[in-house]
């Protein structure tokens, strides 16, 4: 594991209405991108790549059922992936891992010529955003 940098993230939290429903969604979409398993109890798991590490719980403490992302607070999680290819072949697998793509008449290019992602979002409304690292600009 690399040493971590000042100012660089060290974790994530996401309280989840459902972890089984979380862990199937965005359990295999942390893991399909390179995340290990890092921490597992009863209420959440947790998964690390490199120094940094995403947490998902279903807490107690919940004050509500559902995320709402146009709410204050989280509107999504963005990741590097490999490429275009790679990119496709996610968003491809991940219908069967209970998400949906976003913006489908704009798909790659939702967030502009120069961007090729690919916006998902899962049963409970959590957003992802798969970001080309070498994008191929729009024809």
């Amino acid at each position: 594991m690399s040493r971590p940098l000042h100012g660089m993230l060290h974790h994530i939290e996401l309280w989840v209405p459902d972890l089984h429903r979380a862990l199937a969604s965005l359990g295999w979409l942390l893991e399909a991108l390179g995340y290990a398993l890092f921490q597992s109890w009863e209420g959440g798991r947790s998964w690390r790549l490199g120094p940094t590490y995403l947490v998902i719980e279903q807490s107690p403490a919940l004050t509500a059922e559902e995320h709402d992302r146009c709410r204050p607070g989280l509107n999504h999680l963005a990741f590097h992936v490999e490429g275009a290819t790679t990119v496709e072949k996610l968003m491809a697998d991940a219908a069967q891992h209970g998400w949906h793509l976003m913006f489908p008449e704009r798909h790659p290019y939702a967030g502009g010529g120069q961007h090729y992602a690919a916006y998902l979002e899962n049963d409970d409304g959590f957003e992802v955003e798969l970001v080309a690292i070498n994008s191929p600009e729009r024809q």
